[in-house]
């Protein structure tokens, strides 16, 4: 049984920072991808960030430059590094751990960020 436990999530002011963790019980295997999804109200589930096997690292447009996902795998922890956070970054952001074959997604409960002035 996996789990994801996220942290981190909150109220920040525009321009302000937060750094979301991800725990991930047993372990982290390294042939699983790790993600950040996000969605706001009334929009669809949308892939944030993802670290792939050799920290291969992808990002929304929308985030990069300003977003950074990391992983600790002796910690068993994936890290996104959030700044100058807009109110277009308020949403619930979801740890997500993937495989592609044979196919396997892991959730996390979410964690709330909120962006506002």
């Amino acid at each position: 049984q996996v789990e994801l436990v996220e942290s981190g999530g909150g109220w920040v002011q525009p321009g302000g920072s937060l750094r979301l963790s991800c725990a991930v019980f047993p372990y982290i295997f390294n042939n699983y991808d790790m993600r950040w999804y996000r969605q706001a109200p009334g929009k669809e589930r949308e892939l944030v960030a993802g670290i792939a096997t050799g920290d291969i690292t992808t990002y929304l447009d929308a985030v990069r430059g300003r977003f950074t996902i990391s992983r600790d795998i002796p910690k068993n922890k994936v890290y996104l590094q959030m700044n100058s956070l807009t109110p277009g970054d308020t949403a619930v952001y979801y740890c997500n751990r993937h495989r592609e074959s044979p196919p396997a997604d892991d959730w996390g409960q979410g964690t709330q960020v909120t962006v506002s002035s």
